[in-house]
């Protein structure tokens, strides 16, 4: 009884409106067919991902790449963006576009997107999803450190670090947020999504442990040993720079400590809105706990806004 409660206050709470969902791309069987074909051959199959998965894990990721992150996308993300700002006819910069299924979700929308990975296979896939819908998209193999220097003459309305920055070093996520920064213009967004917050008390992206993203780098690496994921835990013995660049590479947290260092002093960081907020459903996720963990981290530090205080960085800043 208590889950069926739940589950009809989300979808109270996550009811999409009909101006979304008209603008949504159906895919026949042929061309799904084409576009699983494409992530087979240039995201899946690499390396040896195939074989860490077992045969219903190595599915069950075709089916996030067709149609479960592309919902999360259209009923979760878009409605958020858009409400700070249209998204029809916006110039958004998407780092970590990674296949496209974000990518897809804003330009249906009407938003004039380009998309940056460092991972050309993943971008490979992305072109074929924005072709297959007849849609188009700008593609760049680009690392976020090199923003500035490729965009600093063009405006965007957002730029948005898509589950990037958790997979970047420190300096790497420094220098990435200030060229960010510099390239938006006043009135425009900064937008950070997906990022886990190495405040929060339970690791749920990478290790599946209490307490992991307060550790230091170095006892982390050690302590990933003692991980509920079979494809993580056994990763990491022997620790030289190597091990820990790819370690890193997993994703670590961040939180409001790295914004401050890029951009500015922290009571200047203009946060407009979080999609805990926006969704009003932090309670339903994480119940008393959770709010009461909430609060207590917004009373250690004054002026601390309610987006960096939830289990995900999932914040818009505006630039005054």
């Amino acid at each position: 009884m208590k889950r069926l409660i739940l589950n009809s206050l989300k979808k109270y709470f996550l009811k999409i409106p009909k101006r979304y969902t008209k603008n949504h791309t159906q895919f026949d069987q042929g061309q799904t067919q084409e576009l699983i074909s494409s992530i087979e051959k240039n995201y899946l199959d690499r390396g040896d991902t195939k074989k860490q998965l077992t045969k219903a894990a190595y599915q069950d990721a075709i089916q996030g790449q067709l149609m479960g992150r592309l919902n999360y996308n259209r009923n979760r993300i878009i409605p958020w963006l858009d409400k700070v700002k249209p998204l029809s006819e916006c110039s958004i910069l998407e780092i970590g576009c990674g296949t496209g299924i974000s990518t897809l979700a804003l330009t249906e929308q009407g938003a004039k997107v380009t998309g940056i990975d460092i991972d050309g296979g993943a971008l490979k896939v992305a072109e074929d999803r924005l072709k297959l819908a007849n849609m188009e998209a700008n593609f760049l193999e680009l690392n976020a450190n090199q923003i500035e220097e490729k965009f600093k003459d063009e405006h965007f309305d957002f730029v948005i670090f898509y589950a990037s920055l958790e997979h970047m070093t420190i300096s790497e996520r420094i220098e990435s947020l200030k060229q960010a920064w510099g390239i938006l213009k006043k009135g425009s967004f900064l937008t950070v999504i997906e990022t886990p917050n190495r405040l929060w008390y339970f690791d749920s992206h990478t290790a599946a442990l209490p307490f992991y993203d307060w550790l230091p780098d170095d006892l982390a690496f050690y302590y990933s040993k003692f991980s509920i994921r079979d494809n993580f835990k056994d990763l990491y013995r022997e620790l030289d720079d190597d091990q820990m660049n790819k370690f890193l590479r997993w994703g670590r947290g961040m939180s409001y400590h790295e914004f401050e260092v890029a951009i500015q002093p922290l009571k200047q960081i203009n946060v407009i809105s979080s999609l805990a907020q926006f969704e009003k459903s932090h309670f339903l996720k994480y119940g008393f706990k959770g709010v009461r963990y909430t609060k207590f981290l917004r009373s250690c530090k004054k002026g601390l806004a309610k987006g960096f205080c939830y289990p995900y960085l999932d914040i818009i800043i505006k630039k005054d």
